[in-house]
């Protein structure tokens, strides 16, 4: 890949509204040249997606999330691969990760209340053949999210000890 398609990218990656004719007059190239780029970029799988970061702990939209650590048993017929494809095909399921450890994969799941990312661990998760265990972790707050602070800086309120 060149620099100017990296460059395209960091940009991108730290403002995914940036327009095309933005992109080309900081790295001084032609918007035709961008959107070209842009396009083979699409087509090729290397931008999948344009994302905006939301707080939701900001707006009254409640969700739950939750990492759930799984270990599977693999098989002739089914590899790492296979059962990560099955689990991502899941709609609450927001990312899939192979992971070094003593489990297999790292999977981030969003749902309306700890009853439904229960119900869906037993009901979805659990049921896959390859499945042998899990461990949930329920996020409690997050503060950080694809580099991005999602608090404000307050002040101390903490006293200070004097010696």
């Amino acid at each position: 890949m060149d620099e100017k398609s990296l460059d395209i990218l960091k940009i991108l990656e730290d403002n995914a509204r940036a327009s095309c004719e933005e992109i080309a007059k900081m790295l001084n190239i032609s918007e035709e040249d961008v959107k070209k780029t842009l396009e083979e970029m699409e087509k090729s799988g290397i931008v999948l997606k344009y994302k905006t970061i939301i707080n939701w702990e900001k707006i009254l939209e409640d969700y739950i999330y939750a990492i759930i650590e799984v270990k599977v048993t693999l098989s002739r017929e089914k590899g790492y691969d296979d059962i990560a494809k099955r689990i991502a095909k899941f709609p609450e399921v927001h990312a899939v990760r192979l992971v070094s450890g003593e489990y297999d994969f790292q999977v981030v799941v969003k749902g309306k209340s700890l009853k439904d990312v229960a119900f869906f661990i037993a009901e979805k998760i659990s049921t896959i053949p390859e499945v042998r265990d899990t461990v949930t972790h329920f996020v409690l707050r997050t503060y950080k999210e694809e580099g991005v602070p999602l608090f404000v800086d307050e002040e101390d309120r903490r006293l200070a000890l004097v010696p």
